[in-house]
């Protein structure tokens, strides 16, 4: 040791100090696989910013200290990282006869829950075939108010979603629905849904997809976080999908929040 000090003109100290600092990483870096495994079984494409807000109180009780670098270097090294999807299907069709309502959202400066909803349709698969999962947003706490999953892109099945995120409103404060045009939107029945519940409808300018972000995100973090596992029928699709949106309103923290989850945001705004 002390000839290869000698040669390499390091102290005995300075190797020492080395192989301690590395003992201590392996240490860390086996107590910290673990809780991202645990996450990641709830949410299986958390990101690490996420991850490590929600380590915080795990990694404390182990008196652990451990930056967000820190941790992305960890998760890459050990193949952790998740690796962003992008996929298409168009499901937004609409016709020039159709009513369409102009955007009230646009430059709108939203301040509190239940002063606008956005909604979206995508689509989803399982082994027996395409489904399509209908989504209603709240905007201010980005909690995902009502949902339906169905075999078909019908008006019949979209309102079914607004009908269950109009059951969870805590407030009666003025409250538009921003939407794009597509047919189960501009339909009678869904306009007349709207109509029932007080709502004031609202609708991107044409077939911009920006118009309508914040409806478009919700549906990617939900198909690219959450159903990574290919169902194999349409029921227990179902169930991960009601399964997943329940984590995403009480255990996945949103930046936007700062690192809130939605339910949070929600309840303690309509208090």
């Amino acid at each position: 040791m002390s000839r290869a000090c000698r040669y390499l003109d390091v102290s005995r100290q300075t190797v020492y100090q080395q192989e301690q600092r590395t003992a201590e990483r392996t240490n860390t870096g086996s107590a910290i696989t673990p809780l991202v495994q645990h996450w990641r079984r709830q949410m299986p494409r958390v990101g690490t910013r996420k991850l490590h807000h929600l380590m915080q109180s795990q990694l404390k009780a182990q008196g652990i200290k451990l930056g967000r670098d820190a941790l992305f270097n960890h998760l890459r090294t050990e193949g952790l990282l998740v690796k962003p999807k992008r996929r298409f299907t168009k499901t937004t069709y609409t016709y020039a006869w159709m009513r369409k309502h102009p955007n009230l959202f646009s430059g709108q400066e939203i301040y509190r829950p239940e002063q606008a909803f956005v909604s979206d349709i995508t689509y989803v698969e399982s082994g027996e075939g395409v489904h399509y999962l209908s989504l209603v947003t709240d905007a201010c706490s980005r909690k995902i108010m009502g949902h339906e999953l169905s075999w078909q892109m019908k008006a019949s099945d979209t309102v079914k979603a607004l009908h269950r995120a109009a059951g969870q409103r805590h407030t009666k404060q003025p409250l538009i629905h921003h939407s794009d045009r597509g047919t189960q939107y501009c339909s009678r029945l869904y306009q007349q849904a709207l109509k029932q519940h007080g709502i004031e409808p609202s609708m991107t300018d044409g077939y911009d997809c920006y118009q309508n972000a914040m409806a478009e995100r919700v549906n990617g973090i939900l198909k690219q976080e959450f159903l990574m596992e290919r169902c194999k029928t349409f029921d227990e699709l179902k169930r991960l999908i009601d399964e997943s949106i329940t984590t995403y309103n009480q255990v996945r923290p949103h930046l936007s929040l700062d690192m809130k989850t939605p339910d949070e945001v929600h309840k303690k705004a309509s208090c």
